[in-house]
């Protein structure tokens, strides 16, 4: 998969971008603030429907408009062009897939975009959501039917909640769980079904990034404990009308890493939670690939200050490997960069808009 062309309008400082991308490395290189990092974040704007970035879709827009739009063509390796487009306009999102209106859902999952940036460390120290929202992405792309199953167990939690929240009889309630626990063992299976499938793959990464750490174990948390969800949600009635919310279920899956120098992620410097989180997305990436015969298209924001000298090589090496399409930005180009890629065109920019190739 490539990205042939990317145009962007009104997104944060970038306005009237339009530009031609090349197959290889692409490097977006400026001062902070000039809008490296908002190039990248439209293109995983087309691929997850939000931003990388901690920020409500409100605050994408540049200061003084009520909206945005950004348009990207993605080429498939047998030729075929398919034209995508993300706009807020009035106050709401709206997606289009070679020229027709489309769901959000539809649009993401015509192309595929893996990002490592600096928030991406708190795949290993943030909150489960995160680690969720990051394994459904790729569980949505590999497992047929896992879309349509989510939304039916959250339409199903959500009446539930409002049901524990009020004088309900007890039909009602067990007539949602019923609900919920059809959609949510599906949703499971196949989240359990794509941790398998990344599991290898993950060894595979983390020992060629953290050697030191030792053997690696990667589990996937179901979100609750023995027997059937049918059952957890009966089982769990008092409390959850106690806290007025449901606490187990899909909602409430999780994965973790255990090293054996780290069994617990309070063991891990900052430095190698940022190496596991790369090397998360890039086990996923992998998978992508095993499963689609295409990489997604890579994106590195800021590599040269997130990772040393040492495995800024290792991951150009391994990429490099794969023939994938790679953005990268930075204040500066990474001399590990300059010297080991052939294929690399490098722009400069300057307050949202590129100045002239400087390679």
């Amino acid at each position: 998969m490539r990205l042939s062309r990317l145009r962007i309008e009104r997104l944060r400082c970038v306005d009237g971008f339009d530009l031609a991308l090349a197959d290889g490395w692409t490097a977006f290189i400026g001062a902070n603030g000039a809008g490296k990092t908002s190039l990248l974040e439209a293109v995983y704007l087309l691929s997850h429907g939000r931003s990388f970035r901690a920020t409500n879709r409100d605050s994408l827009s540049a200061i003084g408009s009520t909206g945005f739009a950004v348009h990207g063509e993605f080429t498939r390796p047998d030729g075929r062009v398919h034209r995508l487009g993300l706009g807020r306009v009035g106050g709401r999102l709206e997606a289009r897939l070679d020229g027709a209106d489309v769901t959000l859902g539809e649009l993401v999952g015509a192309c595929a975009v893996v990002c490592f940036e600096p928030g991406s460390h708190a795949l290993i120290h943030g909150p489960a959501e995160e680690r969720r929202s990051s394994l459904d992405w790729g569980v949505f792309h590999v497992e047929q039917g896992f879309l349509g199953d989510w939304r039916r167990y959250q339409r199903g939690l959500r009446q539930r909640n409002a049901l524990l929240r009020s004088i309900e009889s007890a039909d009602e309630l067990a007539a949602w769980e019923h609900e919920m626990a059809e959609a949510g063992e599906r949703v499971t299976c196949s989240r359990t079904a794509y941790a398998d499938r990344l599991r290898p793959l993950l060894i595979e990464t983390l020992a060629g990034f953290v050697p030191e750490l030792g053997s690696v174990v990667f589990e996937f948390e179901r979100g609750w404990r023995e027997g059937s969800l049918a059952g957890a949600f009966v089982e769990s009635r008092p409390r959850d009308r106690e806290r007025g919310h449901s606490t187990r279920g899909p909602h409430r899956a999780d994965w973790s890493i255990a090293f054996e120098h780290a069994p617990r992620r309070e063991h891990l410097s900052r430095g190698q939670e940022k190496l596991c989180a790369l090397a998360f997305c890039l086990a996923q990436a992998r998978l992508h690939a095993e499963h689609h015969g295409e990489w997604p298209v890579l994106c590195f924001d800021d590599l040269a200050s997130e990772l040393d000298r040492e495995h800024q090589s290792r991951v150009i090496g391994l990429v490099r490997a794969s023939g994938a399409q790679v953005l990268v930005t930075g204040t500066e180009l990474p001399e590990a960069l300059r010297s080991s890629v052939e294929r690399l065109a490098v722009f400069h920019v300057e307050h949202g808009r590129l100045v002239d190739p400087l390679l």
